[in-house]
């Protein structure tokens, strides 16, 4: 009975876990936009100076990692498009497969990831840290809300950011696909990127872009969630940023399936 009763605990203990936390963020979620909105009215402001520094970190020093990953990732999906459509004699789809696949699919899902690997393990390390270091509970005792300094401006900048990522990350996945694969089409780059402008909609755009914006959130919350609940010292912290990069990226991919589903029937 033991033997049975034991993983039945194990795996209740762990079910409340995860609700807890998903409760715990989303409280972290509705304090931070309070503070966001109406901080200014209890002396609690949200400064632009603190928004402005975590956009430059988030955005402005990611450009070049996303640039790399954005044109390689154009570059696969042209060969890989290239070969497959070949075999059907349907080469001149290969412009509109390449632009809605970034567009919808892979701009926003390769950006996130890519943002919470480096800027979502880097908000659970620094929260961490000052949790252990009990940093934390100083900023609650000289009267500055813990929630307000270091999640909101993170939330705000990440809102901003990780959307102006993914529409950079689809210019460049675009213009290496049209570099591979405008000779294989017997056109010019410039004809194929114009053709590529004539064939999306505003819909392929708003669609990765409403991801991305999911994405910021959960990037966030995951992020600043296993920093507050970090325990155990500096061992402690690499677990939780570990943590946050892994639960950051299963519920980008999960989300981005549920996405999938509902705006593609």
């Amino acid at each position: 009975m033991n033997a049975l009763a034991r993983p039945l605990g194990d795996l209740g203990r762990a079910t409340l876990g995860a609700f807890a936390g998903v409760g715990y963020a989303a409280m972290l979620l509705l304090e931070a936009c309070y503070y966001v909105f109406a901080g200014w009215r209890i002396g609690q402001p949200v400064r632009i100076a603190a928004v402005a520094r975590q956009m430059r970190e988030i955005g402005a020093n990611a450009l070049p990692i996303v640039a790399l990953l954005g044109f390689t990732v154009g570059l696969m999906l042209g060969i890989q498009f290239i070969a497959s459509l070949s075999e059907f004699g349907a080469q001149s789809q290969v412009v509109v497969a390449v632009a809605k696949s970034v567009t919808r699919e892979f701009g926003a899902l390769i950006t996130a990831i890519l943002v919470a690997g480096r800027s979502g393990s880097a908000l659970a390390a620094r929260i961490g840290s000052m949790s252990v270091s009990q940093e934390v509970d100083a900023l609650a005792v000289i009267g500055i809300e813990p929630v307000r300094y270091l999640v909101a401006p993170a939330l705000v900048a990440m809102l901003v950011m990780l959307p102006a990522l993914t529409i950079f990350a689809n210019a460049v996945a675009i213009f290496g696909a049209a570099l591979y694969s405008a000779p294989a089409l017997n056109v010019t780059p410039t004809a194929y990127l114009l053709q590529t402008m004539s064939l999306l909609s505003t819909g392929d755009l708003w669609q990765g872009l409403s991801k991305s914006v999911v994405f910021a959130v959960l990037i966030t919350l995951i992020g600043v969630s296993t920093g507050f609940s970090v325990s155990g010292g500096a061992e402690g912290v690499g677990r939780a940023t570990t943590r946050s990069v892994v639960l950051s990226i299963c519920w980008i991919i999960v989300v981005d399936m549920v996405f999938s589903f509902f705006l593609n029937r």
